[in-house]
């Protein structure tokens, strides 16, 4: 599973003209997922963003949480972070995982990170066509693999 994570001021998610969700200070997460991924991908994603210091603390110091500082997430799905683009120029998708397989990972993401967070989170639609906007704070912008914990 792959997240990039973005620290902003605000995004949104609009499909088909209509905005879908919609936040304020916190994080706008890209989630990509593959067939190796499963709940244990999910468990241990959510709990390192969901810890993550990024946000200044008083000093002005990368020191507190999305939890510290009552932040929300929006969480859009993006097959793209499995690109493999080491022949040719035109990326292939195969590492990608399928739609059964990701759907339901992409879901739970989503539900424990709104448990985690204490409230609800913005989501996009796995497979749509979307345009996601957002002011980039920093920037500050993470990338994680749960294939490279260490």
């Amino acid at each position: 599973m792959r997240a990039v994570i973005q620290r902003v001021t605000h995004a949104s998610v609009t499909i088909g003209g209509a905005i879908k969700s919609q936040i304020n200070k916190g994080y706008l997460i890209l989630l990509g997922v593959c067939d190796e991924d499963a709940m244990e991908d999910v468990e241990w994603l959510v709990k390192k963003i969901a810890n993550l210091r990024v946000f200044d603390d008083d000093n002005a110091v990368m020191n507190r949480s999305i939890l510290d500082i009552q932040g929300e997430a929006l969480v859009v799905s993006q097959f793209t972070l499995y690109a493999s683009y080491k022949k040719g120029n035109r990326p292939s998708w195969f590492r990608a995982g399928s739609h059964e397989h990701s759907i339901p990972l992409y879901e739970a993401f989503c539900t424990q990170l709104s448990e985690a967070l204490g409230k609800p989170v913005g989501t996009g639609e796995f497979g749509a066509d979307m345009k996601v906007e957002l002011l980039n704070d920093g920037p500050v912008t993470i990338c994680m693999d749960t294939k490279n914990k260490e």
